[in-house]
This record gives structure tokens, sequence and C-alpha cells, in this order.
């Protein structure tokens, strides 16, 4: 706990004054005003994060946190536990789909066990930080003790911090569980105050008694542990997950240290909505990738108060997403460090 309140303390607002003055060199630049769009207001956000009006971002990581679910135990997905396992090993062979994308980038790959059922071999090329082995099954009681919710967010803080100790500069959020759409989806309900009906998806594979069953499993999930909705901790306590806290702590990491955080799509949008819950400064610090396919997603993004860049069609998590929006990133500080003025492009031309 007492990480956790360290890391909260040290969140800062973005820096208005840098701010100001990126939009008005941006401004400057030779081109029509607001003409680069997004890629303009991503450049001033960036000068606010790091307090730099030419920011740099050339040493990207994705931490990827991995955590099994004991609500899959309710046939809430067809995907069998054990994949969780195996993917988590397969992140350091760059072999997934967030590893090909990243690559393009050089973006490094940050793999961490928080809450996977089986051990994952020392050798593996995988952080043990393991809580436990799963959560426990959420429709049966609490999926996790309020303790093991804040250990779990101190796990995403560690990870993250050590990153940027060395030399780290952007990060993005990813996530390895089978079944984890189903806490994503109970988390949102009870912040957003809706029927979980509004917010529960496909998934990666839905159960045999499809999504009104997992709606059901939601429901009655909600109901039994009766989360209280202005507490995010017990909210992620009760019916979370234990590498959506991980990744919430990434995200105040990030923001503690004044570093730009990519979120990738729904679960890892809804661990940035338990992070917001804690410290709504956070907001200043997130990039939002993508739009996910999960009916959720939208909604969550809404409450984070952030929109997505990409519309790609995509739900495959892993922080694939956040991967794929660095280009963007890089685009944004490329148009800040390498346009001229336009009073530089007319003196060129007289000279």
């Amino acid at each position: 706990m007492q990480l956790l309140q360290q890391t909260l303390q040290q969140i800062q607002h973005a820096n208005n004054e840098i701010m100001e003055k990126a939009r008005d060199y941006i401004d400057s630049l030779s081109k029509p005003p607001s003409s680069l769009g997004k890629l303009e207001s991503l450049a001033i956000q960036l000068a606010g994060i790091t307090g730099e009006l030419y920011p740099k971002i050339d040493n990207k990581a994705i931490i990827v946190c991995a955590g099994d679910h004991g609500v899959c135990d309710e046939d809430v997905t067809s995907n069998p536990q054990d994949v969780t396992f195996l993917q988590t090993l397969n992140f350091p062979k760059g072999i997934t789909g967030v590893c090909a994308i990243a690559n393009i980038t050089n973006a490094k790959i940050v793999t961490v066990d928080v809450g996977v059922k089986q051990d994952i071999p020392l050798d593996a090329g995988v952080i043990i930080k393991k809580i436990k082995y799963g959560t426990d099954n959420m429709a049966k009681g609490p999926a996790m003790t309020r303790e093991e919710a804040i250990q779990s967010i101190e796990v995403g803080i560690e990870v993250a911090t050590a990153e940027i100790a060395q030399g780290v500069n952007v990060l993005g959020t990813g996530e390895m569980g089978i079944g984890n759409t189903t806490p994503s989806a109970a988390i949102l309900s009870v912040l957003h105050a809706c029927h979980p009906q509004e917010v529960t998806g496909f998934g990666a594979g839905v159960g045999s008694g499809g999504i009104a069953h997992k709606v059901e499993v939601i429901q009655n999930a909600i109901a039994l542990n009766k989360p209280n909705r202005h507490d995010a901790i017990d909210v992620l306590a009760k019916v979370g997950g234990l590498e959506i806290g991980a990744m919430a702590g990434v995200i105040l990491a990030a923001a503690a240290n004044r570093k730009p955080v990519v979120i990738d799509g729904f679960i890892s949008t809804v661990a940035a909505l338990i992070a917001y819950e804690l410290e709504p400064k956070v907001q200043n610090y997130i990039i939002p990738s993508h739009a996910s396919e999960e009916p959720g997603a939208k909604i969550a993004a809404e409450l984070l108060g952030v929109e997505p860049m990409l519309h790609m069609n995509m739900r495959l998590g892993e922080g694939s997403g956040a991967a794929l929006a660095f280009p963007i990133l890089d685009a944004a500080c490329s148009m800040v460090s390498n346009m001229a003025t336009l009073a530089e492009s007319v003196g060129l031309v007289e000279k």
C-alpha cells in the first residue's frame, strides 16, 4: 500500500506552459492551421507529458501482464485456460501478435506473470511476480482480497518503474488472461452503473451458454459481492483481475514518472479506468490506441474521456493496438522536430 500511495502522490498535471508553447510553435509550421489534425494535438500532449517542446520517445516497451481467472469455471469462454500459460511463454519468444507488430518499431515486450494458474519456468524470460494462481471465482465470492488487489497494482508500478529506470520513455499496456473480458465487463458495469448487457461482448470466444449466460454470470457476481463503485480497489478486488490491476499500476507509474502510456483496447481501457479512479490526473498521460470491437470499449473510453486513434476492427489484446499506434507517436515527434516554420520556409525561398 505504501508504494501505491507514494506513486499517487507523485502524479502531477501535465505542463500547461510547455503545451501552450508547443501549440504556438506547431501553428507556426509551414502548413495550414490544424491541417495535421490529431497529430498536432498528440504532439502537444507529448510536450505536456514530458515537459519538452521536442519530445523523444525512442525507447519503447509494452508491458504484458498475465493472469488467470477463476470465473472461467462458469463456462464464460470457449478457450481452455491453459492458453494463458502457453501464450505467456510465447511472448519472450517473439511469436505472438503483439510481438510481430512491435517488431516494426523496435518496441521491447516485457512479460510479467502476475497470476498465471501454472508455474512459469524461471528461464522462460518472464518476470515472475505471481500473487496467486489466478483469481478466485467471482461467481462464488470476491475474486481476490483487497490486499491482493493492491499488490497487483504495485506489481505494475514496480515493473514499469524498473523499465523507466533503464531508459524506457514510452510505455504500452498489454495483457494475457483467458476469460478476462468477463471481469473487465464486470468492472465497467459497476463503474458505469449499467446493466452488464451493455458492456459484455464475445471476447476471445464465448462459452456454450452464449453472451446471455456470460451476462448472467457477471450480474450475479456483482449482486453477490456488492462492489462499491466509489472505491476502485474494492471493485478490482471483488470482480476484477490480477493482470487488470497490474496494468493500472503500469499506467500510474508512467504518470508518476511523466512518461506517456499507450493503452490497448477494452481490457487495457478498463485498467486505465481503475487508475483514473485512483488519481484523475493520469488521464493527461494516457494515449488511447484503437477502438476495440468489444461493445464495452467505447463506453470505457468515453468514461475515461479519451478518443482512440485507430479503427482497425481489432480485439486481440496483448497490447497489439499500442504497438500499432507507436509509429503515430513517432510521426508527431518528427513533425515538431523536422518541419520548417513558415518563416523559415519563406526565408529559404527568398535566399
